[in-house]
């Protein structure tokens, strides 16, 4: 286990939400934004770096994740990182400190973030329909544009259909993971599709939602996607570690752990950690360190990225349905989720599930943060990435 910690250059944060429910197989990959159980207080005795590292020794040893990661801000801006486990099953070779990881739909809260700096310069506006800006472009059975907002889009109430869904698992976890995807064929595959529901009139997440906000970014800036995300978000804050691969990358270019999955629980874990993220594009294609995820949540939170009214535009929630995860408090903002603490107050941020990598962030309103990832996804055992999940809570709780 390792454990460093520095003190940074950071700013205040704020808390984050979860993503969507373990990826079992290609339903649950199509949700990359699980959600995990009610966060749990930790006993008092312990305090939150014990709670880290006992926590991720856990994940590797009872759990059987190949490694963990961990990183950790608190009130005094003072970062540490932890590690538990191997970055590679085979060569048994470290875990690199602060390590990159795909980063799943964490994406999402970068890509709602340019869509409300877009608002923010009056180029967009969020009760305008998608087809103001993308005209004859949604249509399907019981799906229209012209009836479906950017709002809504942001906030999973468009009832457009998860095109995750129809890939198929050999798509996904297959050899047809070195497939390219160009982002209009994957809204094709969502469009060929019935609606979920009437727009408004419910919540399910969907990755088409934010497919079509990245087509969104690139019709009104009339440039890609990546660029505007790197420009407006990662290069703006300072996020060295941070990037969106290009048309054809499979690989992760720094320091990173391999990425494993399990074909069912139990099951022997294989290496995935090649692939091309085209599938999620704006919706998780990135890759990130918990570090990095740490600052670009505090700064969101803290306001260096969007103004004032942009914001609490994010940070305006709306529940979910129980089932989505049963007892947990999770709501849903735009890009933004908060939940619950079991100590009291709310932790906002999101989370990311994609073949081989589990990623999770919180922060709280007085400046800490906690983002946790695991090199399994689908997880090794049924209750690993929940356990996962839980740790923010019982690091953001520990006294």
């Amino acid at each position: 286990m390792s454990d460093r910690s520095q003190k940074p250059r950071r700013a205040r944060t704020a808390s984050l939400p979860r993503t969507r429910r373990t990826l079992t197989a290609v339903a649950a990959l199509a949700a990359a934004l699980a959600v995990a159980g009610t966060l749990p207080a930790a006993a008092e005795s312990h305090g939150s770096r014990e709670v880290v590292r006992k926590g991720l020794a856990r994940l590797v040893t009872d759990d059987r994740f190949p490694a963990a990661l961990a990183a950790t801000v608190d009130r005094d801006g003072r970062t540490r990182n932890y590690t538990a486990g191997v970055a590679d099953v085979k060569t048994r070779a470290k875990v690199p400190v602060n390590g990159q990881v795909r980063a799943g739909s964490n994406t999402k809260a970068f890509t709602a973030t340019v869509v409300l700096q877009l608002v923010g310069e009056g180029k967009v506006r969020l009760d305008a329909p998608i087809e103001t800006y993308l005209p004859d472009l949604v249509r399907g059975e019981g799906i229209d544009g012209r009836k479906i907002t950017v709002r809504q889009l942001l906030q999973h109430t468009s009832g457009l259909p998860e095109y995750t869904n129809f890939l198929g698992e050999e798509a996904i976890l297959g050899k047809g993971r070195h497939t390219y995807h160009q982002p209009r064929e994957l809204l094709d595959i969502a469009l060929a599709h019935k609606a979920d529901f009437p727009p408004g009139t419910s919540w399910s997440y969907s990755n088409t939602n934010y497919v079509l906000a990245g087509l969104l970014i690139e019709k009104v800036t009339h440039r890609p996607v990546a660029e505007q995300i790197t420009r407006r978000v990662i290069d703006r804050i300072g996020l060295r570690h941070t990037y969106f691969p290009g048309v054809g990358d499979e690989g992760i270019r720094g320091a990173h752990p391999r990425g494993y999955f399990a074909a069912k629980p139990g099951a022997p874990l294989e290496d995935i950690t090649e692939l091309d993220p085209s599938w999620t594009w704006s919706a998780g294609q990135l890759v990130s360190t918990p570090g990095d995820l740490n600052r670009f949540f505090s700064a969101l939170l803290g306001g260096e990225l969007l103004r004032p009214a942009e914001l609490a535009q994010m940070r305006t929630t709306v529940k979910v349905p129980e089932e989505f995860d049963a007892g947990s408090g999770i709501r849903f903002g735009l890009g933004l989720t908060s939940t619950p603490l079991s100590c009291g107050g709310l932790m906002w941020g999101h989370r990311g599930d994609t073949p081989g990598y589990h990623t999770r962030t919180g922060v709280t309103e007085d400046g800490r943060a906690v983002t946790t990832a695991v090199t399994a996804s689908p997880a090794p055992t049924p209750k690993g990435l929940n356990h996962a999940d839980a740790l923010l809570g019982a690091t953001l709780c520990a006294k």
